[in-house]
């Protein structure tokens, strides 16, 4: 037999061996916890109240100087490691705030306390009180004199030294991952930091906080293939929203001057390290702005938001690329990015030589592909992902933006931005259009380049926000801001699903 044919048998017997031995290893506390019960001690226990935040502890409850002990103090959290001397016991308990050395002396606690702490196994969940003291080695520890059993753990955490290193076990077995890696509980714990911070800053400058469908008969305000689904009580196809634009402007037309809504849209697209299917966005909306007016909304608050959650405006991502996101950022308009990258002539010559061109330097351009579509695929290839400090590219091609007002001096040309930081678009900005004779019919145009055989119009054309454009829309200013990649910047972190909780993964074969 080759060794080719021998590897997957060799790695079906390892994979076996560790299964066998996780059994074991479960059998065995699974006997802890008869053993617990039969010695009258429940091994998953009720509240704890009175329970400090350890980094409060390690903040406050240190000895005073001169003083051989500290405060009594009183802490829970999941046991991380036991160091065993004989009558006594080191040990580490960590909870979401940090980590603490704990003392267990057979003396202080008694035989009874002290034969089930050495039963405890690492991962087990326990409550524990006594005072705090300084070792020789400087480290702040409690000396237990209390203990009390709150969750055992029935399955062994992966072994200290080599941690979780499998990548997609930590996406799947967030909960694992949270535990074993401190570096993604911070990351994520900061993110619920950064939208708190968001909200606050938005409540600050009079923005409301409004909550539209997340079923929408039609799937509007944006360009994207969507979730659909079928709802019993209506007899009605339904889609998962993929943006929450057109009811935020029907508010605009009702009276609601600056609202914003922060939350869920879905697209039903693929994934990658910046996309996944379901992702968090914030859309601002403020009447009688415009794209200036999110421009200046936008500087500011991931300019506030990062000095109040990380300290700083320089955003280290490793390997030397260090995103500065101090003001003034740059802009540049869609045309000038595009001559830096295809040429200064691009704009100049001919549809036909574009195509050359683009070929040329390896763009995906098929026959047929329309002349816009080329340009665009210039900009999203080879411009796009260049644009590593905060960037405004303004003056986009009208047939991009169907729902933008066009530029006062070309209307070839729609009055937006797209910001884009460390090669992603973060946030797109408009000049809304509030003409609804122009909104009906660049609606028609969307329709007739994208109607596939069997489409009909009521089915992709909403009808009732053009009726509410009919009333009046004030002009305003418009926004979206990407949150989960506004976190990958804030945070450092290089792919999305680093930044989600519980990020989307392909079905796992049984």
């Amino acid at each position: 037999m080759s060794e080719e044919n021998l590897a997957p048998a060799a790695g079906q017997a390892e994979s076996g061996a560790v299964e066998q031995e996780m059994n074991n290893l479960m059998q065995q506390r699974m006997l802890k916890v008869r053993e617990l019960r039969e010695a009258g001690v429940e091994p998953f226990g009720r509240a704890f109240p009175g329970a400090q935040m350890i980094g409060d502890v390690r903040d406050t409850a240190a000895p005073a100087e001169g003083e051989e002990f500290g405060p009594v103090v009183t802490v829970a959290g999941r046991l991380m490691a036991k160091r065993g001397m004989g009558k006594s016991i080191f040990a580490d308990l960590k909870d979401s705030s940090g980590k603490i050395q704990l003392f267990v002396g057979k003396s202080e606690i008694g035989d009874d306390a002290f034969a089930m702490f050495k039963k405890l196994d690492i991962g087990d969940i326990i409550g524990i009180s006594g005072p705090t003291f300084v070792t020789r080695m400087g480290e702040l520890t409690v000396r237990v004199k209390e203990c009390t059993l709150l969750s055992k753990s029935l399955r062994p955490l992966p072994e200290k030294f080599h941690g979780l290193q499998d990548v997609e076990q930590r996406y799947r077995q967030r909960y694992l991952d949270l535990i074993m890696n401190d570096e993604s509980f911070r990351v994520l714990k900061l993110r619920s930091r950064i939208l708190a911070e968001i909200r606050n800053f938005m409540n600050d400058r009079g923005f409301l906080e409004v909550e539209t469908p997340m079923l929408q008969p039609l799937a509007g305000g944006a360009s994207a293939n969507p979730f659909k689904t079928y709802y019993e009580a209506l007899s009605s196809t339904m889609y998962m929203r993929i943006a929450p634009e057109l009811y935020l402007k029907r508010l605009l037309v009702g009276g609601f001057e600056k609202v914003y809504e922060l939350n869920r849209n879905f697209r039903n697209e693929g994934m990658d390290r910046r996309h996944n299917p379901e992702f968090t966005m914030m859309e601002v909306y403020q009447a009688y702005g415009d794209c200036r007016t999110m421009m200046e909304l936008i500087e500011s608050l991931v300019t506030t938001v990062a000095m109040k959650t990380v300290g700083t405006l320089k955003i280290d991502h490793g390997n030397g690329k260090v995103i500065d996101l101090t003001l003034p950022w740059r802009r540049a308009t869609y045309n000038e990015l595009c001559e830096e990258k295809g040429g200064a002539d691009w704009f100049k010559i001919t549809p036909e030589e574009r195509v050359a061109r683009g070929r040329e330097m390896g763009l995906d351009i098929p026959d047929g592909m329309s002349d816009l579509d080329v340009t665009n695929e210039l900009y999203e290839k080879m411009v796009e992902p260049t644009l590593i400090q905060p960037t405004f590219v303004c003056r986009l091609p009208v047939e991009l933006l169907p729902l933008a007002k066009g530029c006062p001096d070309d209307p070839r040309y729609v009055d937006v931005f797209e910001l884009g930081i460390n090669g992603v678009e973060v946030a797109p900005a408009y000049s809304e259009l509030n003409d609804p004779i122009i909104q009906r019919q660049r609606f028609m145009e969307q329709f007739e380049r994208t109607k596939e055989e069997g489409d009909k119009l009521s089915d992709k054309v909403d009808e009732d926000f053009l009726n509410a454009l009919e009333y009046g829309m004030p002009p305003a200013g418009g926004m979206g801001i990407g949150i989960d990649r506004l976190v990958m910047i804030l945070t450092g972190a290089e792919t999305i699903r680093d930044v989600l909780l519980f990020p989307q993964m392909r079905l796992k074969k049984q």
